[in-house]
């Protein structure tokens, strides 16, 4: 009978837990790689821990030789591109066949990958994304943005604020505070962007956050005033398909009246985008 080793209560280097908070702070998306079991004869032992970054560089800890590695490289992928824990097993084919799985099978939660190394041991590793957390960025400093910036740090987004310096003392805390609406210097992210100047320097604000990569752009305003500002913003140069793409009135149509309510629906609406996808129709460009 195969041997199993198993150790849960391994220590996890100190070089590699600095390194996971390092990546935590700069931003950067990884996967925490952790071989959780393993029979017979294999390279890496269980409670061995790896970080893989984004381009499947492997930057500190270690699981094992290049048996596991494809198959590690691909679950981190897939994990770091939905979101999602995996559980990966790497067998050799005859322990497959006993368990009547095919590589690249998943049964039970489980995904099968064949070891093809002469070692022909059996190696579990679970791949845990560690993703950063989703921007909510918003210009202006109007009720509805307090509102925003109050509500989205509570869903757990970090929330950045751009608007007149001296407007800043308006929200409570706030992660990233910009002055004015100068968005050049953004570090990439998963950023969601609401205009909520509310007749406040509404152009020039709308024209950054067009000009911004980001995954959705929505303006609190109506549907008439935000025809105006996009026939305004065609000759400075912003891409038709940005301007078309913008969502407005921001929100979800729930009856909102109150800052908070309106906040709410707003945030509500960008949770649809980000869980289930954009909408076939996100405008409305009747005056």
């Amino acid at each position: 009978m195969n041997a199993m080793t198993m150790n849960p209560t391994r220590r996890v280097p100190v070089d590699l837990l600095e390194e996971i908070t390092s990546l935590k702070e700069s931003g950067e998306p990884f996967a925490v790689a952790t071989v959780v079991r393993t029979v017979s004869l294999t390279a890496a032992k269980a409670g061995a821990k790896a970080i893989i970054r984004r381009d499947g560089s492997m930057s500190a800890g270690w699981i094992g030789g290049g048996c596991a590695r494809a198959a590690v490289l691909k679950a981190v992928r897939a994990s770091l591109a939905d979101g999602k824990s995996r559980l990966i097993s790497v067998q050799p084919g005859d322990a497959l066949q006993e368990h009547g799985v095919a590589p690249g099978e998943i049964k039970e939660g489980v995904e099968f990958s064949r070891n093809t190394c002469p070692s022909q041991g059996t190696m579990d590793v679970f791949v845990e994304p560690m993703l950063p957390k989703p921007e909510l960025l918003i210009c202006g400093a109007t009720p509805v943005a307090v509102a925003l910036a109050d509500l989205g740090r509570r869903l757990g987004y970090l929330v950045s604020v751009a608007a007149p310096a001296e407007e800043h003392v308006k929200f409570d805390a706030i992660d990233v505070a910009i002055a004015d609406y100068d968005l050049s210097c953004l570090m990439p992210a998963e950023r969601y962007i609401v205009v909520a100047t509310q007749g406040r320097g509404d152009e020039a604000a709308l024209a950054a956050a067009l000009s911004t990569p980001a995954r959705h752009v929505a303006f609190v305003g109506s549907h008439r005033k935000a025809t105006a500002l996009r026939q305004s913003l065609v000759p400075k140069g912003i891409a038709a398909e940005k301007l078309a793409a913008l969502y407005s009135p921001a929100g979800l149509d729930i009856g909102a009246v109150t800052p908070e309510e309106i906040a709410l629906s707003i945030l509500a609406e960008i949770i649809e985008h980000r869980r289930r996808g954009a909408r076939t129709t996100t405008t409305d460009t009747t005056a």
